[in-house]
């Protein structure tokens, strides 16, 4: 006659028990019940901690502002805050000075052939050799009389805040004095409005922040202009 015995013990230990004919067995516990879970469901993202075990807050999808910088890269500049005629600035330094961009943007046009003349029509063509940017801030910053347009500017080339566009000359109707036009303006038609690129809002004010190192940007003054006036036809 075989005899069966068999020992339970209390939860969380092992239980053993007699073959009839082998020696005595440990039998492995019964696993308690799983947990059910807590936090945060599948598949919801959360914050990466820090060190000191807070969250980090998410990434910022705001854009930067833009970078300004004075068009001129000389000590020996000066310049008027007014402007015959119509808004602008005559910025004067030696000639062969760099002219660089004032923010960044891309090129509108460019001129590299001085087709001004005294004799033949008075607007088109008085800037002689010069440039137009599209900023990133939708103003459009046209630099005239230059000696020389950086070589590989072309309409659509992207420039950078402070990159080399040309330099400072006398060309166009610039009267032999060395200096930069620079006007402030919506872009209307883009190219052929020189009536409108040569400029419509008083820069020296931005100017003068630029010089001093502080991003003021003229973007809100030309909106309201251009959200008043539109793009004016040809005086």
């Amino acid at each position: 006659m075989v005899v069966l015995l068999t020992v339970a013990l209390g939860a969380g230990g092992c239980a053993t028990s007699r073959t009839p004919n082998g020696p005595t067995v440990e039998q492995p516990p019964t696993p308690p019940a799983a947990a059910a879970p807590t936090g945060t469901p599948t598949g919801t993202p959360t914050a990466a901690p820090t060190p000191s075990g807070r969250p980090t807050a998410p990434p910022s999808s705001a854009k930067p502002k833009p970078r300004y910088v004075f068009p001129v890269r000389a000590g020996n500049v000066s310049y008027h805050p007014t402007h015959s005629a119509y808004p602008g600035t005559d910025i004067f330094a030696n000639c062969g000075a760099p002219v660089v961009a004032v923010t960044d943007g891309k090129v509108l046009e460019v001129s590299r052939v001085d087709r001004y003349r005294k004799s033949g029509p008075q607007g088109p063509d008085n800037g002689g050799r010069s440039v137009a940017i599209l900023g990133a801030d939708g103003v459009r910053y046209y630099g005239s009389h230059l000696t020389e347009v950086a070589a590989g500017l072309a309409a659509g080339v992207r420039v950078r805040a402070g990159q080399q566009v040309g330099t400072v000359g006398r060309t166009g109707n610039a009267n032999n004095v060395c200096h930069l036009h620079f006007g402030i303006s919506p872009p209307c038609e883009q190219t052929g409005d020189w009536w409108i690129r040569r400029g419509v809002v008083w820069p020296a004010e931005f100017l003068d922040a630029w010089r001093r190192n502080v991003n003021r940007s003229p973007a809100g003054e030309v909106r309201d202009w251009h959200r008043k006036r539109g793009c004016p036809p040809a005086p």
